[in-house]
């Protein structure tokens, strides 16, 4: 059949090809017909447009025309014409149609109209064939290759931390064991406890929630890496913001500092956006007009100020505002807002963790740019930042986005063991467990700090989907993993 011969609908779109013949395979998205011709929309995946078929029924057979529903896949020969029609160049005049795979149009789920967010995360295995979903993959996959583009040009070196580990980066214990032991008769020691000596690795181990700290060995011998892979919380969290499997992108750098966190952070943001905002055109317009749709059916006041491709420029071309946690408590506290108790969390006092209505407060209200905090008490973050000269905050920074609140955390990693030690007795995190990691402040230990961006979220920022579950193909949520 030399499938490989067919064109994609994105190059016919983008060349010149009138007056040649060439071959069209994707789905049927529409049909409309008459008793002298058939207009066909077609779509491979390739590009947000269909293009146009038209049909001669003095060509194809009646038969063949009746299988060429909504959903189905068509095979198609025919030649490239000008097109008479607005709206497009050109249309492609069918010689031959061959029905790949029919779609009952009584069964077909996606039948032309429009169908609710909730409706089609049931059918998820089908919804990448809408427009709303081909956008936001076509995004996701273009934010991934600015990702590998960015740290390749600045010399990183991508390293694979594993997915199964003994250690609970975030101290959280909020993981998924990994096990081969039979749970319904696990072995179990003379005090009652499981033996995970009997276990496939011979301990308890469970999904990484973080490739953070596997990353700092190697940048201890290559000085920049980044991971990206797939990490896993087990919260029973049901929020438009949390995802049980979701992906992190974590570099970590030698001889770096807080200073020199925040300003590669920064840039990384601002050129992914820029290279989505350059390649994904099309997909970004549609998926802007989708949001402001959405926007006007909210009541007056809930209404984003920033439409979204509005909010992708605000971030390219504003320098990111740098303040410490304390100058940002001072700012929350003394704000109408919280005075007039329109914060659900109110401030009252130095030390609170912020929620991420008094993150959004600060960018879009206060500063309205956005803003890199740092400096945090070290009593709310984990046990690997660097402690300040104060003794009471760390070298962290959250980098805050409109709309979204927190998007990178990271910090100047803690590179004196005197310090780590002395943290991790006061977290209660056996230094046993991570003999490993403090070996790299035995050795050759070197100032270094990284950050943390979940991968989802940035797709979420980007394309304007109000529930992270809408940027990943198939979602793990609490109660769910159907496909």
């Amino acid at each position: 059949m030399a499938f490989n011969k067919r064109v994609k609908i994105k190059n016919v779109l983008q060349q010149d090809l009138i007056g040649q013949e060439i071959t069209l395979m994707g789905w049927v998205r529409t049909k409309r017909s008459n008793k002298n011709v058939s207009f066909i929309a077609l779509n491979d995946g390739s590009i947000l447009t269909n293009y146009q078929v038209v049909a001669d029924p003095a060509l194809i057979a009646e038969e063949t025309l009746k299988r060429c529903s909504t959903g189905a896949c068509l095979k198609i020969q025919g030649t490239v014409v000008a097109s008479q029609g607005s709206g497009q160049q050109s249309e492609l005049h069918a010689r031959s149609i061959e029905v790949l795979g029919d779609a009952d149009p009584e069964k077909y789920p996606l039948q032309p109209k429009k169908h609710s967010l909730e409706f089609l995360r049931e059918i998820a295995h089908l919804r990448m064939r809408t427009n709303t979903f081909g956008a936001v993959f076509r995004v996701r996959h273009a934010l991934a290759y600015a990702v590998h583009t960015y740290f390749h040009t600045k010399g990183f070196f991508y390293i694979h931390t594993p997915i199964i580990t003994a250690s609970d980066a975030e101290g959280a214990g909020e993981t998924f064991k990994v096990t081969t032991l039979d749970l319904n008769r696990p072995p179990k020691k003379e005090d009652g406890s499981i033996d995970y000596s009997k276990d496939f690795f011979e301990r308890e181990t469970n999904l990484t929630v973080s490739g953070q700290l596997e990353g700092e060995l190697a940048a201890m011998a290559l000085s920049e890496i980044y991971t990206f892979g797939p990490t896993f919380r087990a919260e029973n969290s049901n929020t438009t913001r949390h995802l049980a499997e979701f992906w992190m992108i974590e570099p970590e750098m030698a001889f770096y500092d807080a200073e020199d966190n925040q300003n590669l952070a920064e840039d990384f943001l601002k050129f992914i956006i820029r290279y989505a905002l350059e390649h994904c055109a099309e997909d970004l317009a549609f998926l802007d007009q989708r949001a402001a749709e959405e926007e006007q059916s909210k009541p007056t006041e809930q209404r984003a100020e920033l439409g979204l491709l509005d909010k992708l420029h605000f971030v390219v071309n504003n320098d990111f505002v740098r303040l410490s946690y304390t100058e940002a408590i001072d700012i929350l506290r003394n704000s109408n807002h919280n005075k007039k108790k329109k914060f659900s969390y109110l401030i009252e006092s130095w030390g609170t963790d912020l929620q991420s209505e008094h993150e959004r407060y600060l960018v879009e209200k206060h500063f309205k740019k956005p803003v890199i905090l740092t400096d945090y008490p070290k009593e709310i973050k984990a046990f690997y930042m660097r402690q300040n000269e104060d003794g009471k905050t760390v070298a962290a920074m959250d980098i805050l986005f409109p709309g979204i609140g927190e998007i990178i955390g990271g910090s100047q990693r803690e590179e004196r063991l005197d310090k780590l030690t002395q943290r991790m007795k006061e977290m209660h995190i056996p230094e046993k467990e991570l003999w490993w990691y403090l070996d790299t402040r035995r050795f050759g230990a070197t100032p270094h700090a990284g950050f943390g961006l979940g991968f989802e979220r940035m797709v979420q920022f980007v394309t304007g989907m109000g529930n992270i579950r809408d940027v990943i193909a198939f979602p793990r949520t609490p109660g769910n993993a159907e496909f």
